[in-house]
C-alpha cells in the first residue's frame, strides 16, 4: 500500500478586523479638537499594522460616559453583535464608560461575541484572563470620579444659588439673553410675544387658544419649533422670572449616572430672589394671572375661553354658563349676543334673556361704581379677610402630625422589611401585614398632599384678594368707560336674572345687584 501525503494549500493569515472608539464629554471647541485628534491618532495606528484591516473609527461629540444614549457607542455595538469587527481600541475606562455596570456588561457581551477591547492608559485586554478583574477595579474607580465631579458641579451651582446667581436656560427661555456680565438682559422682540401671551390670556383665551394663535401668526415656540402647546404657555404664564424674581433650585440631579432629575418638594434648599432682573411683566399683572389661573383651575372644565365673559356668566333658572352667539354672521346687521347655553335644551325653556356684550359692560360699570362708594371700607373688610385667609396654622399642625404618623410608619415598614431579612417568617401572613402598612403609608401620603393643597388654595385666594385691593386703591372712584382689566381681576361671576340685570359677586365676597 502507497500511502501518499496529500499536500496542504497555505492558509493565508487572516487580517484582524480593528476599529477604534473615542468620546469628548462637551461640545466646546477645544474638546472637539480633542476628538479630531483622537480620530486621526486611531486611523494611523490601525493602518500602520500590516495584520490588522481599519474599519474605522466611533465618535461620540459632547456626550458623558454615564449616558447610554450614545448613537456612535451603540452603532459600534450592533457592527460587533453583527460580526464585523475583532478588536476595539479605545484610550481608556473612562472614555469607554463610567458605569460599572454598564461597562462589565458591555464587556463580557463582546467577550462572548470574541471581541477584544484594548483599553491604552491601562494596558488591559478585555478577553486575557485576568482583564475582568482588572476592568471592574479601574471602572469602580471612574465611576467615583464621575461621581466626585457631579457633586462639584451641583455644590457650585447650590453656592451660586445660595448667593442669589440665576441659571437660566437662554435658548430655550424665551424674553432673555445672556448680557455681558452674564446676567439676563430682555430681548425686546421676544419679550412682547411673552406680553402677547399674557394679554390673550387675560383676554380670556385659554393656553390651548393661545398656543393657536402664536403657530397662525408664524410665531417660533422658546425651542424654536413651529408647534406651541398648551404645557409651554402654562410654563410661560407661571413662571416666576417674567416679574423679574427667580425661585432657584426647582428641581434636582437624583442619580448622578442616569442625570435623572426630579421636582425640588422640599429634599434640598430653595431661593427666592426679588429683583434679580429686569421684569418683562409688571409684578402686579403677573400675580393677578396667577388668581385668574387659580379661578380657571377651580372651574375645572366648565371653563371656557370664547371671550372674557365665558365662564363668568351664569343663568339664574338653570346654573349653566352663558355663551357667545353670533346673529347674521354673513351680512351686514351681524350681531355678537351672549344667552344661556342650555336655554332650549330643557324642558322648560329658561326665562333669561340674551345680552348684548354693551349691556353686559353697563351693567357691571353701574356694579363697578356702586362697589366704589365705600371704597375705604372695603379695602379694610378685605384686609382682615386676606388676614383670615393666609392664615394656615391649621393645616401646617395637621400636616406636622401627619409627618409624625408617616415617620412610624417607616420605621415600621423597616422593621418587618428586618425581621423577614433574618428570621424565618410565614410569607402570606407577613405579606398581609407588609400590604397594610403600605395602605396606611399611602392614605397618610393622600391626607398630606391634601392638605398642602389646601394650603396652596387659601393662598391663591389670599392673592386674589391681595389683587382686588390693589386694583380698588388704584383706580378712580367713579369707572365711566369698560375697562376689561377691571373686569377680570375684580369680578368672580354674575348671575343674569330673568328681568335682564347682573346679579355681581366680587372676589372679596360683595355682591350688587345692577339693573340696566
Amino acid at each position: 500500500m502507497q500511502i501518499q501525503k496529500v499536500p496542504q494549500i497555505p492558509v493565508l493569515p487572516k487580517k484582524k478586523r480593528v476599529a477604534a472608539y473615542c468620546r469628548v464629554s462637551t461640545g466646546k471647541d477645544a474638546m472637539l479638537h480633542s476628538l479630531s485628534a483622537q480620530v486621526s491618532y486611531y486611523s494611523k495606528l490601525i493602518q500602520s499594522h500590516a495584520d490588522w484591516l481599519y474599519c474605522g473609527v466611533y465618535a461620540d461629540e459632547g456626550i458623558s460616559g454615564t449616558k447610554n444614549d450614545r448613537d456612535e457607542f451603540l452603532r459600534m455595538l450592533t457592527d460587533c453583535r453583527a460580526g464585523k469587527l475583532d478588536l476595539l481600541l479605545t484610550k481608556s475606562i473612562s472614555r469607554f464608560a463610567r458605569n460599572t455596570v454598564t461597562l462589565l456588561q458591555t464587556v463580557r457581551e463582546l467577550k462572548t461575541l470574541n471581541v477584544d477591547v484594548y483599553f491604552e492608559e491601562q494596558r488591559i485586554h478585555s478577553i486575557s484572563a485576568e482583564g475582568e478583574l482588572m476592568l471592574t477595579i479601574m471602572s469602580s474607580i471612574a465611576q467615583e470620579e464621575s461621581r466626585c465631579i457631579s457633586e462639584n458641579v451641583t455644590w457650585g451651582h447650590r453656592k451660586r444659588f445660595a448667593d442669589g446667581k440665576i441659571l437660566m436656560s437662554y435658548k430655550t427661555f424665551l424674553g432673555y439673553d445672556r448680557g455681558e456680565d452674564g446676567n439676563p438682559v430682555i430681548n425686546p422682540v421676544q419679550a412682547e410675544v411673552v406680553r402677547s401671551i399674557y394679554r390673550m390670556f387675560m383676554e380670556g383665551k385659554t393656553p390651548f387658544a393661545i398656543a393657536k394663535a402664536l403657530e397662525k401668526k408664524h410665531i417660533l415656540s422658546p425651542a424654536g419649533s413651529s408647534h406651541w402647546s398648551a404645557g409651554t404657555i402654562n410654563s410661560i404664564l407661571t413662571n416666576e422670572k417674567y416679574k423679574g424674581d427667580a425661585l432657584l433650585q426647582k428641581h434636582y440631579t437624583v442619580d448622578f449616572l442616569t442625570k435623572k432629575q426630579k421636582k425640588n418638594e422640599g429634599e434640598v434648599p430653595q431661593y427666592y430672589v426679588q429683583g434679580s432682573h429686569p421684569a418683562i411683566i409688571e409684578p402686579r399683572e403677573w400675580e393677578t394671572v396667577q388668581s385668574e389661573l387659580a379661578y380657571r383651575k377651580s372651574m375645572g372644565k366648565a371653563y371656557s375661553g370664547t371671550g372674557v365673559f365665558s365662564s363668568k356668566l351664569i343663568c339664574s333658572d338653570c346654573g349653566d354658563f352663558f355663551g357667545s352667539k353670533v346673529w347674521h354672521s354673513t351680512d351686514k346687521y351681524r350681531k355678537e349676543i351672549w344667552r344661556c347655553n342650555h336655554k332650549f335644551n330643557h324642558e322648560t325653556k329658561c326665562t333669561t334673556p340674551h345680552l348684548t356684550t354693551q349691556q353686559i359692560q353697563n351693567l357691571f360699570l353701574t356694579a363697578y361704581n356702586e362697589l366704589m362708594q365705600d371704597r375705604t371700607q372695603v379695602i379694610a373688610d378685605c384686609a382682615m379677610l386676606h388676614e383670615q385667609v393666609l392664615d394656615c396654622t391649621k393645616q401646617e399642625r395637621a400636616i406636622a402630625e401627619v409627618d409624625r404618623e408617616i415617620a412610624v410608619t417607616i420605621a415600621l415598614v423597616a422593621a418587618s422589611v428586618k425581621e423577614n431579612a433574618t428570621t424565618a417568617q410565614e410569607q402570606d401572613e407577613y405579606n398581609r401585614k407588609f400590604a397594610e402598612l403600605e395602605a396606611q403609608y399611602n392614605a397618610q401620603k393622600a391626607k398630606r398632599d391634601a392638605l398642602l393643597q389646601e394650603i396652596k388654595d387659601k393662598k391663591a385666594r389670599a392673592e386674589s384678594i391681595s389683587a382686588f385691593m390693589r386694583t380698588l386703591a388704584n383706580n378712580d372712584l367713579v369707572l365711566e368707560e369698560w375697562d376689561e382689566r377691571l373686569w377680570l381681576t375684580l369680578v368672580e361671576k354674575g348671575t343674569v336674572l330673568p328681568d335682564g340685570s347682573i346679579n355681581f359677586l366680587f372676589k372679596n365676597g360683595t355682591e350688587i345687584l345692577a339693573v340696566e
